[in-house]
């Protein structure tokens, strides 16, 4: 299970009515929306990884500590929510140094996962994994294995496991989730496709990796999208129609699939598999499924 902390406004969807110079001046709404899944989490007795933006923990470093002291994963979505392929290296090195400090001086521990905002982590900015792993991430899960107008490497692997990188270094990836339904490839690993598409086709979906292929899945979602009485902003119609659909239906889709599957932070998955230093001693959690 896997958080994406970031706020309505700073979603790619919008960027286009919402410019970041306004960003200081919108209703800041993360923190109590991400509370708000940080009961549902306890309540359902799951731990998770939080993918956390920059901003946000500048903005609200008490949550950071907060989703720590919670038993959580604290992990790095990157300062300013920019696609990885509109940054310069050097920039995006910049500002990857600058969220893994941050987020370590927060929580006094360190911080092993990134996700890049948007998946912007395609062929074309691949050289991005290499400054991951020059700045001591253990892993990524930025990579989307499905064709896509903004983001996707269609041919990436598909399950979690070490990758090299350009320079030949080895980094673990842990993939957004899809499943080969009807002879389809769908991706069934949250967000917009949790609320677009039907309940039954993601579980269907996940429980096809996990209960019969005995592969572990990874989802995720925003705590915006279970916040339906967001400000609406003014957008082109696609670009509404991906944010604003069925944010009412979010949250109690979320607890039916809470009591489907078994959950746990990326940090534990990986280390059941022995794909992080040190985690050879660490239970499996492949497999595990409340599906009958």
């Amino acid at each position: 299970m896997t958080v994406d902390v970031e706020d309505y406004f700073h979603v790619a969807a919008l960027s286009g009515s919402i410019d970041r110079s306004q960003w200081e001046n919108m209703e800041f709404r993360a923190d109590s929306s991400t509370r708000r899944l940080l009961d549902i989490f306890d309540g359902a007795s799951i731990k998770a990884t939080f993918f956390v933006l920059g901003w946000v923990a500048k903005k609200s470093p008490q949550l950071i500590r907060e989703i720590h002291a919670r038993g959580h994963e604290v992990a790095s979505h990157g300062m300013s929510h920019k696609l990885v392929f509109n940054q310069s290296p050097a920039e995006f090195a910049a500002e990857t140094y600058e969220s893994k400090a941050l987020l370590e001086n927060l929580i006094a521990a360190p911080v092993l996962g990134y996700r890049a905002s948007t998946y912007s982590i395609t062929k074309r900015s691949l050289w991005a994994l290499d400054i991951l792993k020059e700045a001591g991430f253990q892993y990524d899960s930025s990579i989307f294995p499905i064709r896509h107008d903004v983001y996707g490497i269609p041919d990436a692997q598909e399950v979690p496991g070490p990758i090299l990188t350009p320079k030949g270094a080895t980094l673990v990836e842990f993939p957004m989730s899809t499943a080969s339904l009807l002879g389809v490839k769908v991706p069934v690993s949250g967000g917009g496709y949790f609320r677009l598409l039907p309940f039954w086709l993601t579980r269907a979906g996940l429980n096809k990796l996990n209960h019969r292929l005995r592969r572990p899945f990874i989802f995720y979602l925003h705590p915006w999208e279970t916040d339906h009485d967001q400000p609406r902003i003014p957008a082109g119609k696609l670009s509404q129609f991906r944010h604003y659909t069925n944010l009412h239906r979010c949250e109690a889709r979320l607890m039916r699939l809470l009591g489907d599957f078994q959950f746990a932070s990326v940090r534990e998955v990986l280390s059941s598999a022995s794909l992080l230093p040190g985690a050879h001693d660490a239970p499996s959690l492949f497999g595990e499924s409340r599906l009958c």
